[in-house]
C-alpha cells in the first residue's frame, strides 16, 4: 500500500533520471562517434597503443605490449637514405593494435577510406606485427599507412635501422601508474592558457586514445605541449630524479626509484638502488660544503621505467 501512494512519483523520478542520463551520456556519445580524427589523433593512437591503463596484456601497468616510436633517416628495406626523416610506429609481433585499427567507424569515413585504399592498413595483423606511418593525401586528409604492406618494412628491420627509439607508449602507462595526472593536466583551456601552454586540443585529437588523461586538477603546469616548450632530456632527467635540483620550490615527489624499476638486469638494478641511497648523503655533504662537487645523477638505463616516462613527456608536442 505504501508503494502505491508513491507510485506516480517513483515513475516520474525514474523517467527524469533516465532522461538526464540520455541527455548527458548517450546523446553526446553519438555526436562524439561522428567526429573525424585529426592528424594528432592518429599519431597519438599509434604511439601509445591499445590501452595505457589496465589491460589483459599488462595487468600491473608495467608498460608491456606497447609500440615503439622510431625516427628513420634511411629505408629499412633497401638501406637507401630517405628524402627526409620519418617517424614510424613499430608493433612487434603480438603487440595489440589500437581499437580503431581493429574496429571500423572510429576515425571518420574519409580517413578510414584513405587508410584502406592508400595505406593498406587492413592488411596488418597483430600476429605478424607491423610498421605504421601517418601520411596525408593531396587534399590534406590524414591517413594511416601500413609500411609493412606498402614498403616492405618489417618490425625487426625498422628497429635495426632506427636513428632513435622512443618508448612513449610504455611511458604513458608510467604517467598513469605514478599518478602524474593527479597534478598535471593534459588539456590547455580555450582561455589565455594557449599563450603559455600551447594550442588547446579539439575533440578529434583524442580518437582512439584510452584513457584521455585530461586530469581533474592542475596543481602543476599543463603538459600537453611540454616537449615543445622544453626538449632537454638532461633537464627532464634531473627533474624526475629530484625536482628540487631544477625547481627549488617544487612540490613534486621524487621518482628516483624509477631508475631501477623495470630493469631486467637484477645486478644492475641493485647497483643503481645502492647508488641512489648514497646519493642523498653525498648531496647533503655537498650542500654543507664538505664536498667540492655534487654527486652525478645517473643516466636511466634503456629498459628502466624512468627512461620510458621521460620519452613520453618529451613526445608531448
Amino acid at each position: 500500500m505504501a508503494f502505491r501512494q508513491y507510485r506516480i512519483g517513483s515513475i516520474m523520478f525514474g523517467v527524469a533520471l533516465g532522461t538526464s542520463m540520455m541527455v548527458t551520456i548517450f546523446f553526446p556519445s553519438i555526436d562524439m562517434s561522428k567526429v573525424e580524427a585529426t592528424k594528432y589523433a592518429l599519431q597519438y593512437m599509434l604511439m601509445y597503443g591499445r590501452e595505457s591503463a589496465f589491460a589483459y596484456e599488462d595487468p600491473f601497468l608495467e608498460g608491456k605490449g606497447k609500440p615503439i616510436t622510431v625516427v628513420l633517416s634511411k629505408d629499412p628495406k633497401t638501406g637507401q637514405p630517405l628524402a627526409e626523416k620519418v617517424t614510424a610506429y613499430v608493433y612487434k609481433p603480438g603487440t595489440p593494435f589500437p581499437s580503431p585499427l581493429v574496429h571500423e567507424g572510429k576515425l571518420g569515413d574519409k580517413i578510414e577510406q584513405a587508410s584502406a585504399d592508400l595505406g593498406k592498413y587492413k592488411q596488418a595483423t597483430e600476429a605478424q606485427g607491423a610498421v605504421f606511418l601517418v601520411r596525408e593525401t593531396k587534399d590534406g586528409t590524414p591517413y594511416i599507412e601500413n609500411a609493412t604492406a606498402t614498403r616492405g618494412w618489417t618490425p625487426e628491420a625498422t628497429l635495426a635501422a632506427a636513428d632513435q627509439q622512443f618508448y612513449a607508449g610504455a611511458g604513458r602507462t608510467m604517467f598513469i601508474r605514478e599518478g602524474c595526472w593527479w597534478c598535471h593536466t593534459l588539456l590547455p583551456e580555450q582561455t589565455k592558457d594557449w599563450q603559455t601552454f600551447g594550442r588547446p586540443p579539439v575533440i578529434g585529437d583524442f580518437n582512439g586514445t584510452s584513457p584521455t588523461t585530461f586530469g581533474s586538477d592542475r596543481k602543476a603546469p599543463d603538459l600537453f605541449h611540454v616537449g615543445s616548450r622544453n626538449s632537454s632530456r638532461e633537464w627532464m632527467t634531473l627533474h624526475f630524479f629530484n625536482p628540487r635540483l631544477v625547481q627549488p620550490h617544487s612540490i613534486m615527489p621524487r621518482y628516483d626509484y624509477l631508475w631501477y624499476t623495470g630493469v631486467k638486469d637484477k645486478a644492475k638494478a641493485k647497483q643503481l638502488q645502492e647508488y641512489i641511497k648514497r646519493w642523498d648523503k653525498e648531496y647533503l655533504a655537498y650542500a654543507r660544503g664538505e664536498r667540492v662537487y655534487p654527486p652525478e645523477v645517473p643516466e636511466p638505463p634503456a629498459d628502466s621505467d624512468a627512461r620510458k616516462l621521460i620519452d613520453f613527456v618529451l613526445t608531448l608536442k
